[in-house]
């Protein structure tokens, strides 16, 4: 009975994994090919690999733990998670503003740590979303159309700037409640493992904002795998997830190209696409077809709110979670995620048509 029990945990666990492979290997038959996949697709996956690692070092060195708990200090809890997020993910992109706040915030010693998850996340796309580097669909708009680096930024500061406002109030009135935890002066943190691991992470960094190649990257792997592999047990199911569902993305995006003309509404095509194959391939799709770059800027960047897969930073945010739970108790956080996206995707939606009605 035991083997049985096991498959079914595995299933519970891993179904987003198993549904994006059951697709994936449904549209390639479809397709009559194998999927594909280019460096530009696996390079950020490899990248994420070792932000991983190196985060998990750091996490592991009870330095999380030690930040968490000086957080606690005082009031506005949610508040400083909030803007610390935004300009965190403004600086050095959404993956990593998420691989480092959603540990931080699970180490908190709160009741509420469900609402704060989903409150950093959704958080870190408007910061992501300002910079032309922040997220993957922004700098590939950035690139596609070569367009100026102020007039980027110009354009998608009012979503910015007008949904921090929103977070900010919300976290304002999302009310906090400590529970009896460990000391702070109790937590010991490994200084030295702390500080491999924080090099390690800022080397990652730096490959990320591709100030050095991504073969870089390979230290923050090879450390840990011959000194430190504690912080190796990472969540690979993730990864694989984000194998499966790029190559399942790249077969809908060809199979349904045939049938784009060039839309009339970018901006809400771009959105609601975003909800089914995700905000990078809607951005890889849709650039062909159109020279309006705001709408599809502004399109690609409100539809990551939503479901689960409209954006890569949610699946990210979802199997953080789902890992630090061990898989247990994960529906109501999921139902209660996608609820606030949607929330966050309509507030969007009237943001983008409020500021074109009067000519913004």
């Amino acid at each position: 009975m035991k083997a049985p029990r096991l498959l079914l945990d595995f299933f519970i666990r891993e179904w987003l994994l198993i549904a994006a492979a059951v697709g994936l290997v449904i549209t390639s038959v479809q397709l009559g090919r194998a999927p594909l996949y280019t460096a530009n697709e696996i390079t950020p996956i490899f990248l994420l690999l070792a932000l991983f690692v190196a985060v998990k070092g750091i996490e592991n060195s009870g330095f999380l733990v030690r930040v968490g708990l000086r957080l606690e200090r005082g009031g506005f809890l949610p508040v400083k998670l909030v803007v610390i997020t935004f300009v965190l993910s403004m600086v050095v992109t959404i993956d990593v503003s998420l691989v480092t706040m959603i540990p931080l915030v699970l180490s908190l010693n709160i009741r509420q740590r469900d609402r704060l998850v989903i409150l950093v996340a959704l958080t870190a796309h408007v910061g992501a979303a300002l910079m032309p580097f922040g997220t993957p669909q922004n700098l590939f708009i950035f690139s596609f159309y070569r367009v100026d680096p102020l007039g980027f930024i110009r354009e998608i500061a009012p979503f910015s700037f007008g949904m921090l406002l929103v977070f900010l109030l919300t976290a304002l009135f999302t009310r906090t409640t400590r529970v009896t935890g460990t000391p702070e002066d109790s937590v010991a943190v490994g200084v030295r493992r702390a500080g491999l691991h924080g090099l390690l992470l800022l080397l990652v960094v730096l490959c990320v904002l591709r100030v050095l190649h991504p073969a870089f990257a390979l230290l923050a792997i090879i450390y840990p795998l011959l000194f430190d592999r504690d912080s190796l047990r990472v969540d690979y199911a993730l990864l694989a997830t984000f194998l499966c569902f790029i190559g399942l993305a790249g077969n809908i995006g060809e199979l349904i190209s045939a049938e784009l003309r060039h839309p009339h509404h970018v901006f809400l095509l771009s959105a609601v696409l975003s909800q089914f194959i995700s905000n990078v391939p809607t951005t890889l799709l849709l650039t062909p077809f159109t020279e309006e770059w705001k709408a599809l800027l502004w399109g690609t960047n409100v539809g990551g709110f939503g479901s689960l897969v409209a954006a890569m930073a949610n699946l990210i945010t979802y199997k953080l979670y789902a890992a630090h739970r061990n898989g247990n108790r994960t529906a109501a956080f999921t139902l209660k995620f996608i609820l606030a996206g949607y929330v966050a995707f309509f507030i969007g939606l009237g943001l983008f048509f409020g500021l074109k009605s009067i000519g913004c």
